[in-house]
């Protein structure tokens, strides 16, 4: 898979802000823990945005939904990223908020607290057409298809980028999301998309089947191009039924492990835009995702 150089990566999903709480050892239920806690911007769609650009991207957009009461830091944010921001102010919900609860005495292993706010009321007629000019590849968030107004997005969105021929990636985003939403209906909103970046949990989830490499080459039946994130078992990548490659992680000393999916999945993306080949993108992404949980927060250092 050889992508054209000379166009953008237009990222669709969600844009939130994280709370993470670094604690160390088990919670104390009724009283205090102490804890190391920071607010930092984040949202799976806006970290894969700002993970592709820091991996080389030239060009990154980002269509989200925030609220009033904190739409120009994310945008500052993300410019400081070097991502462009084409976020849809939301005159009725403040900006998504998730608690990111990192265990330090663990593998740094996180458990979210999601309120999503403003995220998931992306909709329709904050999509059009014109928002693939000069696009040469789409990446939806998972999260969008939480909502009714984010699945009518991702419909539109696939059907303009299918007009038009523009490829589309997709991140499941969350093992507990889909649970509620439903494999068969899962699988029915993503025809049309050509890359799946599931982690494990969602790849054995969407599938049935306890084994990860199994998951990844039935999915692959499915989509054409499937790339399951195993943290630090690597990744897996399988097309037409089969694992056409298993690459290795990267060595790291995890402090924060939130957003390392994303950072695979940004940088995956980026290499793609490349000119990379599938196995090769997966080993970039194997690199930010080591390097992503090393830091706390789920993006990398911005520009400034």
């Amino acid at each position: 898979m050889t992508m054209r150089r000379d166009g953008a990566l237009l990222v669709v999903g969600d844009v939130v802000t994280d709370v993470v709480a670094r604690h160390r050892g088990p919670l104390a239920p009724g009283t205090d823990t102490a804890a190391a806690v920071r607010t930092l911007p984040g949202g799976a769609g806006a970290n894969v945005a700002c993970w592709a650009a820091h991996w080389g991207c030239a060009d990154v957009r980002l269509l989200g939904r925030v609220g009033g009461d904190s739409a120009a830091w994310h945008e500052r944010e993300l410019v400081a990223c070097g991502v462009r921001p084409l976020l849809v102010v939301d005159p009725e919900a403040p900006t998504g908020t998730v608690v990111c609860l990192v265990d330090t005495d663990a593998s740094a292993e996180r458990t979210f607290l999601t309120d999503s706010g403003a995220s998931l009321r992306l909709a329709p007629r904050d999509w059009s057409e014109a928002l693939l000019d000069g696009v040469v590849r789409l990446h939806l968030s998972g999260y969008l298809l939480f909502s009714a107004t984010g699945r009518a997005v991702v419909a539109e969105a696939l059907k303009s980028a299918r007009a038009r021929g523009v490829p589309v990636s997709l991140d499941p985003a969350s093992a507990g999301f889909l649970v509620e939403l439903g494999v068969d209906r899962f699988l029915a909103l993503v025809d049309g998309v050509d890359v799946l970046l599931p982690s494990r949990d969602e790849a054995c989830l969407l599938t049935g089947l306890p084994d990860a490499a199994d998951a990844a080459a039935k999915l692959s039946r499915h989509i054409p191009l499937v790339v399951a994130k195993q943290g630090a078992d690597g990744a897996l990548v399988a097309r037409d039924g089969a694992v056409l490659a298993r690459v290795p992680a990267r060595p790291a000393a995890p402090r924060d492990t939130t957003g390392a999916g994303d950072a695979f999945t940004g940088a995956f993306l980026a290499a793609l835009l490349a000119g990379a080949e599938p196995q090769d993108a997966a080993a970039e992404g194997c690199r930010a995702g080591a390097r992503a949980v090393e830091r706390v927060g789920g993006r990398p250092r911005s520009a400034t």
